[in-house]
């Protein structure tokens, strides 16, 4: 007789990313409509390193790379040229920073690959190439304005460092001591304290179960993620507007 296997005990992929869209919910209204209130904020440092960690996920189980990169890019740069056009900005969204993550993921992951051909390693080294001018060399040609790429150089790593675990428990541990140096960084060099509040995320993350959830929720987090700022900053543009 067949047996009926139960859900293993945990958070789901789903979970997690509903975890971390409430999160970033909540930091942005903190930001947009209660700046001083710190309690927004804090919690809204949960979203990051889920998603960087789902990001990891994805290159990991996806079945057609291409796709999967290419979705993630477009909807970037889609949302790079309105958030332009709307607050005149060059600061690059979270989608830029996933997809040069993605990049770096594919690019070290062809390098390591014993049977890829030649081109495909000279391919490899120079989207490295692209994701290093991007994130060192760019910013210096676009020093008088605002140009930087959130969560900078940490963000991109995050995932990389993620996809590159051979367990759970790695995972969740390089990503803990990752956050951690993030944070000393941003204290000592910056100096943002907020930023250790990041690590409220690693007992969600030890909660993983490894399973995505009945419901399809793929691509739910890049839609939901221009059309959350729309909306805030739509009330936000409103509210001034009414004074």
């Amino acid at each position: 007789m067949d047996t009926v296997q139960k859900p293993r005990f945990g958070l789901t992929n789903n979970q997690l990313k509903i975890i971390a869209m409430v999160s970033m919910v909540l930091d942005h209204v903190g930001l947009l409509f209660f700046p001083d209130v710190a309690i927004f904020r804090i919690l809204g440092r949960i979203a990051f390193p889920i998603f960087a960690y789902m990001i990891a996920e994805g290159c990991r189980y996806t079945k057609n790379r291409a796709k999967y990169l290419g979705m993630i890019a477009a909807m970037g740069v889609v949302f790079q040229v309105v958030y332009f056009v709307a607050m005149q900005s060059l600061y690059q969204g979270i989608l830029v920073t996933f997809s040069l993550a993605i990049i770096t993921i594919y690019a070290i992951d062809g390098l390591l690959h014993a049977k890829r051909k030649f081109w495909g390693r000279v391919a490899a080294i120079l989207a490295l190439a692209f994701v290093a001018a991007f994130v060192f060399v760019l910013p210096s040609f676009l020093k008088d304005t605002d140009f930087d790429i959130d969560y900078g150089f940490w963000g991109i790593l995050l995932p990389v460092i993620v996809y590159f675990m051979p367990s759970h428990v790695w995972k969740v541990g390089c990503a803990s001591l990752l956050l951690i140096a993030r944070g000393l960084y941003y204290t000592l060099i910056v100096p943002i304290a907020l930023q250790w509040w990041s690590l409220l995320a690693i007992p969600f993350l030890a909660l993983y179960n490894g399973k995505r959830g009945k419901t399809k929720m793929k691509y739910m987090f890049y839609i939901f993620y221009p059309a959350h700022l729309v909306i805030l900053y739509g009330i936000a543009m409103l509210i001034e507007l009414l004074k």
